[in-house]
């Protein structure tokens, strides 16, 4: 008979570390947060262009679980603790670089090239934001009607339900309102507390080279600035209770030096509208009301002041309008779920934006998978989505018309994160199968499989500072504790084992599409095709494509330039600046590398417009 080893003693100390020990008392109590400066060969790793070197490291102290709080099964029969819901440390970025209204990005300097070799974008043409779950973020111009992709070619403006007469007329109708309950003073047992002791002190004495920070760890949510001396000290910090904070967005369109626009998801699902400038939220599918799957993904679509998009554990996708209540949800599509189970992946639109029943919230509800969606993007026309799921299954979603294009699928497993290039052309993902895939938006293909991660890969982003019309710079974090780096071209791709006889073509049953993606070595100034191109190529055909999974022998294969542990503990996201790479933990580390300086002719060179 088979007997379980005796589970190891309980420990007193650490994240999740027993409350009731002998006594009665708790043990544990959370700290401050911290901020490290190690050094050391270990705290250095270098790339052909020099070394970088970690600059500090900022531990957000997690809070123990709440008494209230649910008990989390788990089935591991060794277990002897329960862990609470988290997605580890999750960052979003604001750098004030005017104070006159908005915020403004990094920019190429003056005389220097973007990714397709042509000339940056006008002063004032676009706002930005960085953010650390693999979202590029749409440049758009500003009141002209036309939107511009990343690349600076322009294309006419197509907005989310622009077509729509009935949400028109109730986004015109509807009052602008703002969130009314303030923070500091509700009695919500939705909110366990809030510490705003250092916002009115440093608020008062704002400068220009702020850099704001939205951090989630279990069930903490906190506001940093970075370039503050005090950085490690929040500006706020709100503590949850019956709920983890899974995912935030800051809202680009509507960000000011006296009012930002914060949405929060939840592993309840609910979602909380927050303005941390003025202590004032709004809380929004409360209770579930319409979907009470755990939120997994959450971003405001571009342009919109008052639009954003949700993503469940269910597979379901939803779009919020934050001005409106919420109505409990019914389907307004018939649809038979046997029928539905035959069918390949399709994207069943439950309610579609361009329905006539726009008073009260959701907008537009898709049901996209019948497993967890795990993480999605915008493409930077601001015009596609790309979606992954636990299924293994990256989407391709024409979002403006509620239509599936693609879906690929990886080796095996699901996959967790995913990204675009700043030109849009391809689309990075990682999964459960301890790869980074590339894929060809245009050619609507597998362009190359990126083997170096022992575990999964949890975080894709692309270095813009390091893209050029040649190469691409992307970089990778996983459950490995490692950080890898990665130069990509199609010139340079490993040529596979074998030649597949179908490489030109999308799948075994999929029409052959021109290669519209590829390089035009020939062209007048060198330049990648527009973004827009790009789009309108894979619109020529209205059907899905399901592709078949390109046997590894038919697939090129893309070794790493640089794989370094950077942490102790299993990383979750990767965000590129100007100056610096960040990488954040499951644990609440957030650590700064610097890069080299910027002394190496290969380096490409910007600046921020003030």
């Amino acid at each position: 008979m088979f007997v379980f080893p005796p589970p190891p003693p309980r420990l007193s100390v650490g994240p999740y570390a027993p409350l009731n020990l002998p006594g009665g008392q708790p043990t544990i109590v959370e700290t401050a947060n911290t901020l490290n400066h190690p050094t050391g060969p270990e705290y250095s790793f270098s790339v052909g262009e020099g070394t970088y070197t970690l600059r500090e490291d900022i531990y957000l102290a997690t809070p123990p679980p709440h008494p209230t709080d649910v008990p989390v099964i788990n089935t591991n029969p060794l277990a002897t603790t329960q862990s609470p819901p988290t997605a580890g440390t999750r960052l979003s970025l604001l750098s004030p670089r005017n104070r006159n209204s908005s915020f403004q990005p990094l920019k190429p300097a003056s005389g220097s090239r973007g990714v397709d070799g042509t000339e940056p974008l006008a002063s004032g043409e676009t706002e930005g934001l960085e953010d650390g779950h693999g979202s590029e973020g749409c440049l758009t111009g500003s009141g002209s009607g036309t939107s511009r992709s990343i690349d600076g070619f322009a294309r006419p403006s197509e907005r989310f339900g622009a077509g729509n007469a009935a949400l028109a007329a109730s986004m015109k109708d509807a009052k602008k309102r703002k969130p009314k309950n303030n923070i500091n003073k509700s009695n919500s047992s939705f909110i366990s507390r809030i510490s705003p002791e250092y916002f009115n002190t440093r608020l008062t004495k704002r400068s220009t080279d702020e850099m704001f920070v939205f951090a989630n760890i279990n069930r903490a949510f906190n506001w940093l600035d970075l370039n503050h001396p005090k950085k490690q000290d929040p500006l706020s910090k709100i503590w949850f209770t019956r709920a983890h904070p899974i995912c935030h967005d800051v809202n680009l369109t509507t960000q000011s030096f006296t009012h930002l626009d914060v949405i929060i998801g939840f592993s309840t699902g609910d979602i909380i509208w927050f303005d941390p400038m003025n202590n004032k939220y709004a809380r929004i599918n409360k209770n579930g009301q319409i979907k009470c799957s755990p939120v997994t993904d959450i971003k405001w679509l571009p342009e919109s002041e008052c639009l954003f998009l949700v993503s469940h554990a269910d597979g379901s996708m939803i779009v919020y309008d934050k001005d409106k209540e919420d109505a409990t949800f019914v389907s307004e599509e018939e649809t038979d779920p046997e029928k539905e189970a035959q069918k390949g992946p399709s994207l069943t639109v439950k309610k579609s934006v361009e329905s006539k029943n726009q008073k009260a919230n959701p907008v537009a509800f898709w049901q996209v998978s019948r497993q967890p969606i795990n993480a999605f993007a915008f493409s930077p026309d601001c015009s596609h989505l790309a979606v992954v799921s636990e299924d293994g299954c990256l989407r391709i979603i024409d979002y403006v018309r509620e239509k599936l294009l693609d879906v690929y699928h990886s080796y095996y497993g699901g996959l967790s994160c995913v990204c675009w290039s700043p030109d849009g052309r391809y689309i990075l993902t990682g999964g459960q199968d301890d790869l980074v895939s590339i894929w060809s938006f245009s050619d609507r293909r597998i362009v190359a499989r990126c083997e170096g991660h022992h575990s999964w890969v949890t975080g894709v982003a692309f270095d813009p500072w390091r893209c050029d019309e040649r190469t691409y710079r992307f970089g990778s974090v996983g459950e490995d504790t490692h950080l890898l780096l990665w130069d990509f071209s199609v010139g340079m791709l490993h040529r596979p084992k074998a030649v597949s006889p179908r490489r030109g073509s999308i799948s075994n049953h999929g029409p052959s599409f021109p290669t519209a993606g590829r390089l035009r070595a020939e062209n007048q100034a060198g330049r990648l095709q527009s973004d827009a191109s790009l789009a309108d190529t894979v619109q020529e055909s209205n059907e899905t494509i399901d592709h078949l999974v390109e046997p590894r022998s038919h697939t090129a294969v893309l070794p790493p330039i640089m794989s370094k542990t950077v942490d102790p503990e299993p990383l979750t996201s990767l965000l590129f600046r100007e100056d610096v790479i960040i990488t954040t933990c499951l644990d609440g580390h957030i650590r700064t590398w610097d890069r080299p300086h910027l002394n190496s002719g290969s380096k490409v060179t910007v600046s921020a417009t003030s």
